[in-house]
């Protein structure tokens, strides 16, 4: 739902009509100007983009969501401050981003005072394409585990940079970071998840070697 909901058929019509090759800036302009149906079409470009930031970062579905309208909601109510139009992207991202970490500091805090309780997290392997194999899904849950290790700086890091594909220097704008500082970050995060995923390979051959021990003997 976009954070202006306006249920009209001629909202729709409206909303289908804007040129699909206008810029973002050029939207932004419109928006500024009070074209409500240019802040849907800003909407509808980029959720997808944030809403798979806040779901890497958060997943427990009520906080992505609760992140993603809070995200939307202050990025028009603040886009004057958008001084590169053309970066729209990118800044709705930052913003995503910094929402998280508010998320995460209330977390915290629900945790210290005792009254943080069990959460339906959504994992990586339940966001993997729906075409994705059953070892893939291993692969991504094994993953999930070593995120879960990393502070949230490092974990924003990592997946900004490793699964989003953002450049370093794009990372240091979204995370309001210096470039060491992002790097040292991912330089954790990869420590932690490699250690992580070579234990648990080494847990699997140890199983494996054990399983075929009891094999021979039962010969």
């Amino acid at each position: 739902m976009a954070p202006r909901d306006v249920r009209s058929s001629a909202h729709a019509a409206r909303v289908a009509a804007l040129p699909t090759a206008a810029s973002d800036a050029e939207l932004v302009a419109r928006a500024l100007g009070g074209d409500r149906w240019a802040e849907e079409a800003i909407y509808r470009r980029h959720v997808h983009k944030v809403t798979t930031v806040a779901a890497r970062l958060l997943r427990h579905g009520p906080d992505i969501e609760d992140a993603v309208q809070d995200a939307f909601i202050e990025a028009l109510r603040d886009l004057t401050k958008l001084r590169e139009p053309e970066r729209l992207g990118g800044w709705l991202v930052q913003i995503v981003v910094h929402r998280v970490h508010k998320t995460f500091r209330r977390r915290k805090l629900l945790r210290l005072i005792g009254l943080e309780r069990g959460r339906d997290d959504e994992p990586l392997a339940l966001q993997a394409r729906v075409d994705a194999g059953q070892e893939a899904r291993v692969e991504l849950a094994l993953l999930d585990e070593a995120l879960d290790a990393l502070s949230f700086e490092e974990r924003a890091a990592w997946v900004l940079v490793v699964l989003e594909g953002h450049s370093l220097v794009e990372a240091t704008g979204l995370l309001g970071c210096s470039l060491a500082t992002v790097k040292r970050r991912i330089a954790r995060a990869e420590h932690v998840v490699r250690a992580h995923l070579q234990t648990e390979d080494a847990a699997e051959d140890a199983a494996a070697k054990g399983a075929r021990q009891v094999e021979v003997g039962d010969v």
